[in-house]
This record gives structure tokens, C-alpha cells and sequence, in this order.
């Protein structure tokens, strides 16, 4: 039996380089609000209008703003219970700000999305 030669198989999550953009308004309030200042999870929840923040976070990181560029620190928090935790913090990344503002630039002068 041969051997098979090696495949030219693409990656399933090519690694990109340039925010590609969004018109999905969830996203769009979500990354409106980010640019603001840092949002918790719950905060991502009520501005975007979803139950589901982390995963509206993942969706954008899969447009190209990866965790580097989007990250959630985890920070020490008593909860309501007088129990500490620790929720998420998204912010953008001074890189992450510099992607969503070149990608504004492109969209508003009628580049691509």
C-alpha cells in the first residue's frame, strides 16, 4: 500500500490579518459601545439586544478580531451575594480600535464591508 503524498488542504479558520466588517446591527452596537470604553458581558448583552454576549464577541473575533484584538479580562468582583467572582471585561486593544477605525474609514468612503 502507498503512502499518500501530502494534502494542500486549506485551513478551516484562515488567519486574518484586517477586521472584515459587519452590517449585523447587534455587532454594530456592540462595537459602537466597545470603542466607548470597556463593557462587562451583561453590559454587551443589554447594548447589542442578545442573550448571548460571549458568543456575539466570538463572532466578531471570527471576522478577523481575534482575541488579541478583542480580549475579556477577568476581574475580581463581590456579587450581589457578597460572593466574589470573576465576570469578563471586553475592551478593544490599541490594535483592535486601529482595525474597526480602518475598517469605518473603508465602508464610509465606499469600500467594501
Amino acid at each position: 500500500m502507498k503512502t499518500p503524498g501530502p494534502t494542500n488542504a486549506e485551513p478551516s479558520a484562515p488567519n486574518r490579518r484586517e477586521f472584515t466588517g459587519t452590517d449585523n446591527p447587534r455587532h454594530l452596537r456592540a462595537i459602537h459601545a466597545l470603542l466607548q470604553r470597556p463593557r462587562r458581558r451583561e453590559d454587551v448583552d443589554a447594548i447589542a439586544g442578545c442573550s448571548n454576549g460571549p458568543e456575539l464577541i466570538a463572532e466578531l473575533r471570527r471576522r478577523g478580531l481575534g482575541k488579541e484584538h478583542l480580549p475579556c479580562e477577568r476581574v475580581h468582583f463581590i456579587d450581589r451575594d457578597g460572593k466574589p467572582c470573576r465576570p469578563g471585561v471586553y475592551s478593544f486593544t490599541a490594535k483592535g480600535r486601529r482595525m474597526v477605525y480602518a475598517w469605518l474609514a473603508r465602508t464610509q468612503t465606499g469600500g467594501t464591508t
